[in-house]
């Protein structure tokens, strides 16, 4: 779908003014929805801070970032959108709202891609009357700083839009994967609370700090999985023999490790041992510079990776 010259946006939060940035920087106009009052002085802000690090990425040579337009109600936001991206809050009856409402006004061609990251596509297509060309385009946040999007479509899609949707996001600098099967948190979030799960496991068992756990993986596993993911480099640690050879040296120790990671529970006292943690790793930074520092860090991996391809 690079055809496509018009977007809209649906939600104007953190996640829906990134999307924003990056429609804008492609070369598209968006039109934005947002109830809230000062949803366009803040999505004009992000748009603003966003700029310059797409521009380093290379992702803005086509765009103008005063092709926006913002409007009062959802339908009328999709008008003549060629590709929707929804970010509405995460609660069903929202979502099914939001899709009465637009489905009338849209383009017989249009497709309309949801954020949600807790909400499974078959649950959310209860609120379209023909679901036909609405899938799931999940991001990782910032979307126009992190790739990666995973797409999902299911018997109620028609053929050709998860293609279509693919070639779209590709063209705004996206990665995308498809899911294949409904379940809860979809692929990289299910990832992340796996490896979170046995952080806080460490923690509590008083095997290493806060600040310590989140050291080892930033300064290890995390530097390889910025380049190839975890089957890919065990298929290289052991050489020629290759992922056969890793697996038939490492079977056992793998599942003793299995058998011992923990269970915890995100109750009262594990959030407040994890927050304490936190605030004594980063010694007094700010959320804003603590994002700021990270969203560099990731620009300049981004950078370096790029150079490489």
């Amino acid at each position: 779908m690079s055809d496509v010259t018009h977007t809209a946006v649906l939600g104007a939060g953190v996640i829906g003014a990134s999307w924003t940035a990056l429609f804008l920087a492609s070369g598209r106009s968006v039109a934005v929805y947002d109830p809230a009052e000062e949803a366009e002085t803040k999505v004009r802000d992000y748009v603003a801070r966003a700029w310059p690090t797409m521009a380093a990425l290379g992702l803005t040579n086509r765009g103008d970032p005063d092709r926006i337009s913002f409007h009062r109600s959802a339908a009328a936001a999709v008008e003549g959108a060629g590709f929707v991206q929804e970010n509405v809050p995460e609660r069903l009856a929202v979502k099914h709202a939001t899709f009465a409402e637009i489905e009338p006004a849209l383009d017989l061609k249009a497709i309309v891609a949801s954020s949600a990251s807790g909400l499974t596509l078959g649950q959310m297509q209860g609120g379209w009357t023909d679901p036909a060309r609405f899938i799931l385009g999940h991001p990782f946040n910032p979307p126009h700083l992190i790739p990666l999007v995973e797409l999902m479509a299911n018997g109620r899609t028609v053929p050709g839009v998860l293609e279509a949707a693919e070639a779209f996001y590709a063209d705004v600098g996206k990665v995308t994967i498809r899911v294949q099967r409904e379940v809860p948190g979809h692929v990289a979030n299910r990832l992340q609370a796996a490896v979170w799960r046995e952080a806080i496991h460490l923690v509590q068992s008083g095997v290493a700090s806060v600040g310590d756990v989140d050291k080892a993986m930033s300064a290890g596993p995390g530097l390889r999985w910025a380049a190839m993911g975890p089957t890919t480099l065990f298929g290289l640690g052991a050489g020629a023999g290759g992922l056969q050879a890793f697996c038939d040296h490492f079977a056992d120790t793998f599942n003793g490790w299995w058998e011992d990671l923990g269970q915890p529970v995100l109750d009262t006292e594990t959030t407040r041992m994890l927050v304490e943690g936190l605030e004594e790793a980063t010694a007094g930074q700010t959320v804003e510079e603590m994002s700021a520092r990270r969203d560099a860090m990731i620009l300049a991996m981004r950078q370096a990776l790029s150079g490489l391809d």
